[in-house]
């Protein structure tokens, strides 16, 4: 069911500032040229929600948005469906700029383009799971038999067949959640803005929803943007993470990138008590060279745990560090592992 064709649309955003009061535009210039986000306040009257931000987000990836309540983040994702004009800069998808699309357009991308998934489920509680499923589809106008098809389809995938003819009340959290997933992938939308959409569950089904969505983005490969302020779940879900703190981006990269080099102290706050293990990867600590034949491999994406696991149980002291294709990259050993997994930052 899942479209086998190249998601093309990837996002970047340039520029971007968001200032929220009447005269927004004619203070844009005062924040460009480093007015604070208390001075803008205290002065003007006028609050910074998004100071200068770039972010170029890989079609087919995960893009995970992080930080603290009232980092901007919330209303960043909201500026890719144009649900928050900005005050100035671009917003490009799929190569079109969705700040210049004209009502019509806007109106015609939110419904093919983008689908959104909430932390508070949204779902219409007189209608049952079926039918909350198909809703995107019925405002597209789609046949209802391809509605159905389509809905049911997804709803086996996220691991509720038998539950169509359910309502929103005789679900648990979980579900409800698993049920607003399924509706966004009927919607068969390329970009999936899903906006602290696991924040609201028990921390056991939030781990179980989050390897429900990875299994899932093997086969679907979507243009994915989630929001959290959690980290380890930034760190597991993100293909890339940027964080934002009081509107401005802090960090950009990938989960390792940000836990072994983190740009301030507030970023080392943040990645401080991190499981390193589960984070880190072997190809980033190897020691490069020719590794002998008879040693037991290691691809190079494996974490750190895993790598610490495979080493105890084999006996060995070193293990070969492998490519893709099985070819030797370099070697590590178990006190390599051991610093990598326990050294606050790496070199």
């Amino acid at each position: 069911m899942a479209d086998p064709a190249i998601n093309e649309y990837g996002i970047a955003i340039r520029r971007l500032y968001k200032i929220f009061g009447p005269k927004a535009a004619e203070l844009v210039s005062l924040v460009e040229g480093g007015m604070s986000k208390a001075e803008l306040n205290e002065k003007h009257g006028h609050v910074l929600g998004l100071r200068d931000i770039n972010i170029s987000m890989p079609a087919g990836g995960i893009q995970v948005i992080m930080g603290l309540s009232g980092s901007g983040k919330s209303t960043l994702i909201r500026h890719i469906n144009r649900l928050i004009d900005p005050t100035s800069g671009e917003v490009i998808v799929g190569g079109e700029d969705v700040v210049k699309m004209s009502p019509d357009q806007l109106r015609e991308f939110r419904r093919h383009k983008t689908a959104m998934v909430f932390q508070k489920f949204a779902l219409l509680p007189h209608r049952n799971v079926l039918e909350n499923t198909v809703y995107g589809l019925e405002v597209q106008g789609v046949a209802r038999a391809k509605q159905v098809e389509t809905a049911t389809y997804w709803l086996e995938r996220v691991g509720l067949k038998g539950f169509e003819q359910k309502y929103p009340n005789q679900l648990s959290g979980g579900m409800q959640q698993r049920v607003g997933l399924a509706r966004a992938l009927t919607n068969d939308a390329p970009i999936l803005l899903m906006d602290e959409a696991f924040s609201a569950l028990d921390p056991l089904i939030r781990v179980d929803m989050q390897t429900i969505l990875l299994d899932l983005q093997k086969d679907i490969r979507k243009t994915i943007v989630f929001i959290t302020h959690d980290l380890d779940e930034a760190l597991r879900l993100g293909d890339q993470i940027a964080i934002l703190r009081d509107g401005e981006m802090v960090q950009q990269g990938t989960g390792q990138d940000i836990v072994m080099h983190p740009a301030d102290d507030y970023i080392s706050s943040f990645v401080e008590h991190v499981n390193r293990g589960k984070v880190i990867r072997v190809g980033t600590l190897m020691t490069r060279g020719p590794a002998d034949a008879d040693l037991p491999q290691l691809p190079e994406g494996t974490l750190l745990d895993e790598a610490a696991r495979r080493i105890i149980a084999s006996g060995q002291e070193r293990f070969a560090v492998t490519d893709a294709e099985g070819r030797p990259l370099g070697t590590i050993d178990m006190a390599a592992i051991t610093r990598g997994m326990f050294t606050t930052h790496a070199a």
